[in-house]
């Protein structure tokens, strides 16, 4: 059997050998995966049953077949940041209420299972129904917004979710990946091509300003990738925005470069908040889940809320929350992910998944500089999924393929 240079030069392999899929194992896992992407959407308690079962079904198999998992390159620096997080817990002032609150670190195992059970042609079909939920729940916002009066500042459209930011987030990444099958496919545009009104109207009304620049970026990049020319079609964008949107769009839009506005007054006392907790925290920060407590401690005096629940920065939040070392571990996070998925995007012979996962990392970085979207567990599971579908993509079917050997 010979390897593939391309995959392995993206692809470290924990094993030698995968999972043994039966068919009944295959038909389970596939249906429990496709409810667990389409509740991130919808509902987080379905979503994270969903996940747990999964997670139990996988590993169950792992044993039994005496197996350990593979996973791509950018799942080692992902690892090591949350062993940065776990030593930042230990350091904290309320250890544990910080260890209670890294629950969330279990996500990260999302990839190496998305990587396992979505292989080959399947990510196909998760894609589809990321796509087509992302789409029900645009409708639903909608609907918020015109007939149940979610018209205003105090209360957005949030479809079924919690809070209209993470409503906000999961509708940029599903931009993201429809946009990359609309630009990049060459055959079943037609479903993202209907969706894609809706999808963008239902994120204008949210008014979320961190959105909006995260789809710009994610969807500029696309158009980068395939054609520089195509980026002259992002003015005219912006002035039939501009000229269809209700008054509440367009002055929410102009207030991105308003220094006036509250929120972003609040947003630049922040980063004098955070620096303050970094300069007394450097090495592992104040703990996870301990700036809201520590947040008046340490507020700036230009603040406008006397307390926030998180700094509104993901570099920020992560230097301050878990200390340099971790958003340098972060950091290589993000490089090893960007590279991994750009070399897929120049080789592989589809490059829609590639793309989208290129649009979703640029558009969470984009975002990140204005709310702490890699805190938001809807949004890290999307994200999660949606950047690990391109290395499940060139995967056969068959255990023991050439991605699943180390690289020399």
């Amino acid at each position: 059997m010979t390897s593939d240079p391309i995959t392995n030069m993206t692809t470290t392999a924990m094993s030698m050998s995968g999972v043994h899929m039966t068919p009944w194992f295959d038909r389970v896992t596939l249906g429990l995966l496709l409810l667990f992407v389409g509740a991130v959407q919808v509902s987080i308690a379905v979503a994270e049953a969903a996940l747990l079962l999964l997670l139990l079904l996988w590993a169950t198999m792992l044993v039994r077949e005496g197996v350990r998992p593979a996973a791509p390159r950018f799942f080692w620096p992902l690892l090591a940041y949350a062993g940065m997080t776990l030593v930042s817990s230990a350091f904290s002032m309320d250890p544990l209420e910080s260890f209670f609150d890294s629950r969330q670190l279990v996500l990260f195992l999302i990839v190496p299972m998305v990587y396992d059970l979505a292989r080959g042609p399947k990510t196909k079909i998760v894609a589809d129904v990321i796509v087509t939920v992302g789409a029900l729940a645009a409708a639903y916002g909608i609907i918020q917004y015109t007939l149940l009066h979610f018209d205003s500042l105090r209360l957005r459209p949030r479809g079924t979710l919690g809070h209209y930011m993470t409503y906000a987030g999961t509708l940029m990444l599903v931009i993201g990946l429809a946009a990359a099958r609309l630009v990049f496919a060459t055959r079943d545009r037609k479903w993202p091509a209907l969706v894609m009104p809706a999808l963008l109207v239902a994120l204008t009304m949210t008014l979320t300003r961190s959105a909006w620049v995260g789809v710009s970026v994610g969807v500029g990049l696309l158009f980068v990738l395939k054609d520089l020319r195509l980026t002259a079609l992002i003015p005219v964008v912006i002035a039939i925005v501009f000229a269809l949107a209700p008054d509440s769009v367009t002055n929410r839009i102009m207030s991105l470069s308003d220094l006036r506005d509250p929120s972003s007054r609040d947003r630049l006392a922040m980063v004098q908040t955070g620096a303050s907790m970094i300069r007394d925290h450097p090495l592992t920060g104040v703990g996870p889940n301990m700036v809201q407590r520590l947040y008046t401690q340490y507020r700036d005096q230009n603040s406008v809320q006397k307390v926030n629940p998180h700094l509104h920065n993901v570099p920020l939040q992560i230097a301050a929350e878990r200390g340099l070392p971790a958003l340098a571990v972060w950091i290589a996070f993000v490089v090893v992910l960007t590279a991994g998925v750009f070399r897929l995007f120049r080789t592989s012979g589809d490059r829609t998944l590639p793309a989208a996962a290129l649009a979703a990392i640029g558009a969470m970085l984009a975002a990140g500089i204005f709310e702490y979207n890699f805190g938001d567990s809807e949004f890290l599971m999307l994200f999660l999924v949606i950047v690990t579908l391109p290395f499940a993509a060139v995967r056969g079917d068959e255990h023991g393929s050439a991605s699943e050997i180390s690289p020399r």
